[in-house]
């Protein structure tokens, strides 16, 4: 719960700041291009680097076939969802993107680290953040990027270019080097640390920004909401319980995989919303509505994980 109340109190400091007139729109457009081409990429290469070994990185990831599977199947059920609440055009990408992606580092890891120690669930933790990063800045960054985009139009060389945004590409050389034994320099690895630290921070007052820019009444039960919040809390638990509980896999990776599968919407959005165009505050909305309802499904699910072995 520790961390879910952490990032609340971070996103009322950035409202608060904004009420106070300390933030503008171009400061908003620069917090934005920090967290996503700068800290963000940092916070990547930093956390692989230094949480994985190479036999910790190449032992895990046939377990990745479990979270990838999930949010495809996800990603299909959300397109039908999209069509069935009639979300209009100009919000179906960040829909979708919203519907599948976890928060599975900003309040995944802090919730599962207090529910089950570091030292029994981080493996599992990295697992499933591994595939939830990859997706979402690719599949995710992509829905979020055509809603910006109006009508999208397939190329190629920009589908591409977008693909492998700054963050992928800092994941990318932290796998890498876990992968090829490579040890970088204890200050280039300080450096990689302060400045990935800026990110969680970052995000978290540019969503208090964007909640300060919109009528906090928006904050409604309607039909994009609700179907957002079935996604994240009723059908992607649901789903990985489905994927998981018949197989041999340890306990612990049981419960972690589907806690994390659980987490409110990806702190990430709003920002790459606001990055291309597409409705940062609808994102802001959603984020802040998933994590305040995430304090009463986390304890409503390590109730029901009490029985799994």
């Amino acid at each position: 719960m520790a961390g879910v109340v952490e990032i609340l109190i971070m996103i009322a400091l950035g409202y608060l700041l904004t009420n106070l007139g300390w933030f503008n729109e171009s400061a908003s457009k620069l917090i934005a291009r920090l967290v996503t081409q700068v800290a963000l990429p940092a916070y990547m290469a930093y956390t692989i680097v230094s949480k994985f070994s190479f036999s910790r990185l190449v032992g895990t990831l046939p377990d990745l076939r479990f979270p990838v599977v999930s949010m495809m199947i996800l990603f299909v059920v959300s397109i039908i969802v999209a069509k069935v609440l009639h979300i209009k055009e100009s919000h179906r990408g960040l829909f979708e993107s919203m519907f599948f992606n976890s928060n599975t580092v900003f309040v995944g890891l802090p919730v599962n680290v207090a529910l089950f120690g570091e030292a029994k669930s981080l493996p599992y933790v990295l697992v499933y953040y591994m595939a939830n990063t990859t997706i979402f800045w690719t599949l995710g960054v992509y829905l979020i990027q055509r809603d910006g985009e109006g009508d999208y139009k397939f190329n190629l060389g920009q589908t591409l270019k977008k693909v492998f945004s700054p963050p992928l590409l800092g994941f990318m050389v932290g796998v890498v080097l876990v992968l090829l034994k490579i040890k970088l320099p204890n200050f280039i690895m300080q450096d990689l640390n302060y400045i990935g630290g800026l990110t969680v921070p970052l995000s978290m007052i540019f969503i208090g920004i964007a909640i300060a820019n919109v009528d906090l009444h928006d904050l409604t039960l309607n039909r994009g909401n609700l179907g957002i919040l079935s996604g994240r809390f009723i059908l992607a638990p649901i789903l990985m319980a489905l994927l998981v509980l018949p197989t041999p896999m340890p306990a612990m990776m049981k419960k972690v995989f589907i806690i994390q599968s659980a987490m409110p919407v990806m702190t990430n959005a709003p920002v790459v919303s606001k990055l291309y165009g597409a409705d940062s505050s609808f994102a802001a909305i959603m984020v802040t509505e998933t994590t305040l309802m995430s304090l009463i499904v986390i304890p409503i699910l390590m109730l029901l994980l009490n029985g799994v072995h």
